[in-house]
């Protein structure tokens, strides 16, 4: 309203000049006195033109203040006073949510924080530099306090609270390489061991878990020990039974056919006791990390050949077919004795168990050749063509003592411990070994050995 009356103040007061100018031009050669006359005159009619409509003008504008300043109408204040009911109870249940929500995630963190301290295991995160962000209760008293600050300190660096190389280089692994990382220490608390696992967190940091199993490991190591000593124990006595039934069998004429018969059940039977002696003593040192490997640098088809060799008198008795496929002559890092050794199990398991269908002998074919993946290594390969493996026993073919048909295992003298020292050996050496099987095509044992030292493998160790 304000500018609109202005804008018709001015306008007016234009056309009055206009009025007076003109005015004032005709009357210039009349006069200065008709001038003076007709420009007083043009000021009145300018006047008055200007006057009553700015005085309507202000009179409108009095008119609109006074109805701005009277009480709104009943309909509007209602309307009103509902949008304003309306944003309330918005700004109300959002604010409930919101609490709601913070109570919610309140308890969920301590429901979490109580379920990781009723844990058995220690339990650390960091952050991406490597700081504590949080233990559990366990980790708390796993570490004493040594300071009067605390033993474990949120936001310090883990490297200030825990010395132990092992834990340090686990949790480093899973930061840098985003990779789950396990290692095995020894020195984080005097006489325990534990198994270290740290995994990445999705959010930056790593969050580690120590699993102490220093009470598995004497249970494990009293178990070796047992059988370790009742293994050599028995060896004597095995030994003493065997060569007296051979003597008898051999040198006794008079024996009768009753009596060469159960002197030949008692000599099948402790020839198998002696191999079940022996191949628990070389599973319990290769356990007990008592078994030296000393690798060096040995070609892979002179590793083939001379499994081979040394099956040779086993392929007469059993008319078997054993044949070198394709052998590289690339080097590898090996004990030859113990790689010799795992290849034998193979290569009897395959005579033993590689009998096709309505076959009267099996075959066997022993290779080796150069992989791209991973890289530098060396694939050994022993298959047969007999009835194969299920898929469901693959997975535990490995496991001590498994069979998968325990009746034929017993008739053939088989133990159940080759393929878990083989599997044992080849660990050693930083390598490794799986099975390929279909029912009635036969079966493949496929192992892996590297051509350079692999780091943390148990072979290092032994050396």
């Amino acid at each position: 309203m304000t500018r609109s009356l202005f804008l018709s103040f001015f306008i007016r007061m234009t056309i009055m000049l206009a009025v007076v100018v003109a005015v004032a031009v005709w009357l210039i050669p009349r006069g200065w006195i008709g001038v003076a006359a007709c420009v007083l005159v043009g000021a009145a009619i300018g006047a008055l033109l200007l006057v009553r409509p700015v005085r309507k003008d202000i009179l409108d504008l009095r008119r609109a203040a006074a109805v701005a300043a009277l009480p709104e109408s009943a309909d509007a204040m209602s309307d009103r006073h509902a949008d304003f009911d309306e944003l309330s109870n918005a700004i109300s249940s959002a604010s409930e949510q919101t609490q709601r929500r913070l109570a919610e995630a309140s308890e969920a963190r301590r429901e979490l924080e109580a379920m990781i301290d009723s844990m058995q295991d220690a339990v650390v995160a960091v952050d991406h530099a490597g700081r504590i962000q949080w233990t559990n209760q366990h980790m708390q008293k796993l570490l004493p306090d040594t300071s009067a600050r605390g033993g474990v300190r949120i936001g310090h660096a883990l490297v200030q609270t825990i010395r132990d190389p092992d834990v340090l280089q686990c949790v480093r692994t899973a930061l840098d390489e985003r990779i789950v990382t396990e290692r095995r220490s020894t020195s984080l608390a005097p006489g325990r061991i534990f198994e270290v696992a740290a995994s990445p967190m999705p959010g930056g940091g790593a969050v580690a878990v120590l699993h102490d199993i220093t009470r598995i490991e004497q249970v494990e190591r009293i178990q070796r020990d047992f059988v370790a000593n009742v293994s050599h124990e028995l060896r004597t006595p095995l030994t003493s039974i065997t060569g007296y039934v051979e003597t008898l069998l051999d040198h006794e004429a008079s024996l009768s056919a009753q009596a060469r018969e159960f002197l030949a059940t008692i000599l099948k039977n402790a020839t198998r006791m002696n191999r079940l002696t022996e191949d628990l003593l070389v599973m319990a040192r290769v356990e007990s990390s008592e078994l030296k490997l000393y690798p060096v640098p040995v070609r892979a088809d002179i590793l083939v050949h001379d499994a081979v060799q040394a099956m040779s008198g086993l392929v007469q008795d059993a008319k078997a077919v054993l044949e070198i496929g394709e052998a590289s002559s690339a080097e590898v890092l090996a004990d030859t004795d113990a790689i010799v050794q795992v290849l034998s199990n193979l290569i009897e398991n395959g005579i033993k168990y590689g009998q096709a269908r309505n076959a009267s002998s099996c075959r066997v074919i022993v290779s080796a050749h150069e992989i791209s993946e991973p890289a530098d290594t060396v694939e050994f390969r022993v298959r047969d063509f007999g009835q194969g493996i299920a898929s469901e026993h693959l997975s535990r073919i490995f496991e001590r003592f498994y069979r998968v048909d325990k009746a034929r295992s017993r008739e053939s003298g088989g133990t159940g411990l080759g393929l878990a020292i083989a599997r044992r050996i080849l660990q050693a050496h930083g390598g490794t070994i799986r099975a390929e099987s279909a029912l009635n095509h036969g079966s493949t044992f496929i192992f892996t050995l590297p051509k350079r030292p692999v780091p943390n493998a148990g072979v290092e160790a032994a050396v």
